[in-house]
């Protein structure tokens, strides 16, 4: 993997977790990144800012369809709705299954 994927999205209720800035809300950009061997650095930042963050779990695998398939499913994993608990959505992030 030798490039950078970006994406504009609106996060759940919830947000992103990201390590430096705790959960982030709204309008958002996906930034993934070639990392170490076999691994993909994930970022978001507030559209149109920028200061990137670290998403809690980053790096992540290459999975075996390659960089664009990578960038979906962890686009896809962050506008999918955390869990609820209290009555309130907690943030996403990259850990676990």
């Amino acid at each position: 993997m030798d490039h950078e994927l970006r994406s504009t999205f609106a996060s759940t209720a919830g947000g992103v977790m990201t390590v430096e800035a705790g959960a982030v809300t709204g309008d958002l950009e996906l930034l993934t990144r070639p990392g170490e061997e076999g691994l993909v650095e994930v970022l978001v930042r507030y559209a149109g800012t920028e200061e990137w963050y670290m998403v809690s779990g980053s790096p992540v695998p290459v999975e075996a369809g390659g960089p664009r398939v990578t960038h979906e499913t962890v686009l896809a994993r962050l506008t999918t709705p955390g869990p609820v608990e209290g009555g309130n959505e907690l943030p996403v992030d990259l850990l676990g299954p």
